[in-house]
This record gives C-alpha cells, sequence and structure tokens, in this order.
C-alpha cells in the first residue's frame, strides 16, 4: 500500500511541497535565490491572496501606492516557465518569461508575460513586465 504524502504541493508547480518551496519566501524565512525563485514564489502568492508579500517583493521604482486583490476573481490554475535570462546569485538583473493558466467565472484564460527582475538591497524585486499576446 502506497504511503500518502499530507504535504501540500506548491501552487507554483515546481513538484515539491509547499512547506519546501515558497512558503520560506511567503513567510519571510528566506530570500529568493534567483529571479525565477522569485518569479514563482509571487504566482503563489497570487494564488493565495498574499497582498503584502506581492507589495514586499516589489521594486521600489515601480511599487504602486496601491494594490488589491479585491475583486479579482482569477483562479489561478498552473504556471509554466518558458524562459529566463540571467537572473542567477552572480547577476544583478534578470528575465522571466511565462504562462499562468487560471479561470474566470469557469472560463480559462491564460497570462503570458516577460517579468524583469532587480536586485535592490540585495533581495531580488520584481521590476515589471510585458505582455506577449499570442500572434
Amino acid at each position: 500500500m502506497a504511503k500518502q504524502s499530507k504535504e501540500k504541493p506548491c501552487p507554483c508547480g515546481n513538484g515539491q511541497a509547499f512547506e519546501q518551496c515558497c512558503q520560506p519566501l511567503l513567510n519571510n524565512d528566506q530570500p529568493a535565490a534567483s529571479a525565477v525563485a522569485l518569479m514563482r514564489s509571487r504566482y503563489s502568492a497570487y494564488t493565495l491572496g498574499n497582498k503584502e508579500y506581492l507589495l514586499r517583493t516589489w521594486h521600489s521604482s515601480t511599487r504602486p501606492g496601491q494594490f488589491g486583490l479585491d475583486g479579482h476573481q482569477q483562479n489561478w490554475q498552473r504556471l509554466k516557465i518558458i524562459d529566463t535570462v540571467a537572473g542567477q546569485s552572480g547577476d544583478d538583473s534578470g528575465e522571466v518569461e511565462f504562462i499562468a493558466i487560471y479561470k474566470v467565472n469557469g472560463r480559462a484564460e491564460r497570462l503570458h508575460e516577460r517579468s524583469r527582475f532587480e536586485r535592490e538591497n540585495q533581495l531580488w524585486r520584481y521590476i515589471d513586465g510585458t505582455i506577449i499576446n499570442p500572434a
């Protein structure tokens, strides 16, 4: 008989348990090691409605004065990382291209974005993103 794990899978979809993946970042117990790790943790924050984490990980030069998740009816389903450029431990900036699948009123939608990240005070922060529309 197979043993069932009680660990919840991480919303970011990398195959790890939430407790070992994005939860330490969301709890501010450890910093993101790379731009893609920050991207994954921000996706998890969206799925969990964690507005404080999203604001905390936004670069100060582009952080909005007000940001709310109220009224957002997205039900986030899946994250797929398409491409990364730099964004590792020796870098000061990086890019992550991703597709996030979500549902609004039961209808599947997709967000395809290329996000820019930069270090601020030694920590990875989200700068902004460019939406990529399907051809």
